[in-house]
């Protein structure tokens, strides 16, 4: 088996090469919808929802919004833990109105996430929202518009401290200040989609996939407005 070094290796290897996305906007897609497993259309709270805050601000559920406004760090786990094949739909705004947090940037997601230290349990081991502390996580991880809004990467997190395999890493697409995002996340087997407003950013193929496990939003410092979270049963397209 790949051991978690030696994959690392591997990954930075295919980041180095990957200078621009590989994929276009008349991908189409592979998979169809299924039963709908989950959603939350934002009008009762924070229910459904775990968060954690590196240095405070709000996160609230209300009138169909999920509203992340936060000066640093930020993770909104949902609670139910998926596995098999599906695919998670959600639109997200980010928002640039003057605000103290209103930095366009960081639309990231965690996906089909363990924590190596209670691996049965997600919430049962404490973050704190400072991203060191998702080391621990076997994970994948968006990261749309990162460090204000100049990178689009997607890392295979491996479970250890400071080891943070990348993947991809493109200088766009980028986040659209105040324009919505409708993204697509794909979770088949081995593969790993991650789409944009119909554009498939991000289309890997794991030897040792990842297929079980949380969800969530991750952000720092930044505003965003999110409507209709939606999570899917797929199947593949005849």
């Amino acid at each position: 088996m790949t051991t978690r070094r030696a994959f690392g290796a591997l990954a930075a290897g295919a980041a180095l090469a990957a200078l621009a996305p590989v994929t276009t906007a008349s991908a189409t897609p592979r998979y169809r919808r299924g039963r709908l497993i989950a959603a939350d259309d934002f009008r009762h709270g924070l229910r459904q929802w775990g968060t954690e805050l590196q240095d405070g601000g709000t996160v609230t559920a209300s009138g169909g919004v999920l509203e992340i406004d936060v000066p640093g760090g930020a993770t909104v786990w949902f609670r139910k833990r998926f596995g098999g094949s599906y695919v998670i739909e959600y639109t997200a705004t980010p928002v640039s109105a003057g605000g103290a947090n209103d930095r366009v940037s960081d639309l990231n997601n965690f996906w089909n996430a363990v924590d190596v230290r209670s691996p049965d349990d997600i919430f049962a081991t404490e973050r704190g929202g400072a991203l060191a502390e998702y080391d621990y996580l076997t994970t994948y991880y968006a990261g749309y518009g990162a460090n204000t809004n100049t990178t689009t990467r997607l890392r295979r997190y491996v479970g250890e401290a400071g080891v943070r395999p990348l993947i991809y890493d493109y200088s766009e697409p980028l986040l659209v200040a105040n324009e919505p995002h409708h993204v697509r996340i794909v979770s088949v087997g081995t593969t790993v989609q991650w789409w944009n407003n119909g554009r498939l950013v991000f289309d890997y193929t794991d030897p040792e996939p990842y297929t079980s496990g949380h969800f969530a939003f991750r952000t720092v410092w930044s505003h965003f407005r999110i409507t209709g979270f939606r999570v899917w049963r797929l199947a593949q397209r005849p």
